[in-house]
């Protein structure tokens, strides 16, 4: 029986993924756009460097299921490949966790020479066109879905590059997402110019958009606990804890983490949101977002 393997990589967290029997192939997943969107800069190999697999695919097995044992995440029968890519997202994510990275949903810009973060929290009311009304006011994109953290510094090495994902394979469906390019022509005709940003960058302001026809707007600085309760749903976004892979057959993603690895993330968070002012903005459209962002830069001086 033959076996394919494959390594993915992002920065210094490196996974090998196995596939035991199965038609002859060449990738694992043949679009890795959804990779790069959740987790910025992932690099797919076929030389193998690792002895042992973090991921076996048994192809052939006449039953579906999902199971992690000794470190290692072992799959059985067909997956869909919007399936696989999830189980990849959270296993490469749990590697960089290990080796001092950390995958943070939000988005961020590069504006004034200053970072800012936009936060996504647990929910998700508009870090992407708060986003696109910085570049409009000449700010650089130094990530777009995930922005990855430094441990033991907190400064943002890198993030992802993609603002949209244009295609979804099967199992990463999203019905609420189907019209971005709507909400973009909605709220700025003309998509704006949106430079990139490579360097590291101590992000110097959080804030967490809320987006609403109806909101009136509305400035609230955030308390030390808030700010780390929702930087930490922002890390634990990438583990798939709250996430059905497969609804046909009701299987979840089995718990990665370890019960030290969550102390040191939450110990991480802590410092993170004592490190730097953090703010709820709540408004009708992101350019009255981003007007809040201007007036408190201006106040923070950060101009």
């Amino acid at each position: 029986m033959s076996t394919f393997s494959e390594q993915i990589s992002s920065s210094k967290a490196v996974i090998r993924f196995d596939v035991v029997g199965g038609p002859e192939r060449t990738a694992v997943a043949e679009d890795m756009s959804f990779l790069n969107y959740r987790l910025g800069s992932v690099e797919v190999s076929h030389q193998i460097t690792k002895e042992t697999p973090d991921i076996v695919w048994y192809y052939d097995d006449a039953v579906k299921s999902i199971r992690y044992e000794n470190g290692q995440l072992i799959l059985t029968s067909f997956w869909e490949e919007g399936e696989l890519n999830k189980i990849m997202v959270s296993m490469l994510a749990n590697e960089m966790d290990k080796v001092g990275l950390h995958p943070f949903h939000s988005s961020s810009v590069v504006y004034k020479g200053h970072g800012i973060l936009l936060v996504g929290g647990e929910n998700n009311h508009g870090k992407s066109m708060t986003q696109l009304e910085g570049c409009r006011r000449g700010a650089s994109i130094f990530s777009t879905e995930t922005t990855v953290m430094d441990h033991e510094t907190g400064i943002a090495l890198y993030g992802s590059k993609n603002v949209y994902v244009r295609k979804r394979a099967k199992g990463t469906e999203r019905s609420d997402l189907a019209d971005q390019d709507e909400g973009v022509k909605m709220f700025f005709g003309d998509e704006p110019e949106m430079p990139m940003c490579y360097d590291p960058t101590n992000m110097d302001l959080a804030v967490m958009p809320c987006i609403d026809g109806w909101f009136k707007t509305e400035v609230k600085p955030m308390g030390q606990f808030e700010a780390a309760y929702q930087s930490y749903h922002s890390m634990m976004n990438f583990f798939g804890l709250n996430q059905l892979l497969c609804g046909k057959h009701g299987l979840v993603m089995p718990i990665v983490d370890t019960d030290q690895r969550r102390q040191d993330r939450g110990a991480f968070c802590a410092k993170y949101a004592a490190g730097r002012p953090y703010f709820m903005i709540r408004a009708k459209s992101p350019q009255l977002v981003f007007d809040e962002i201007d007036k408190l830069m201006e106040q923070l001086g950060l101009n």
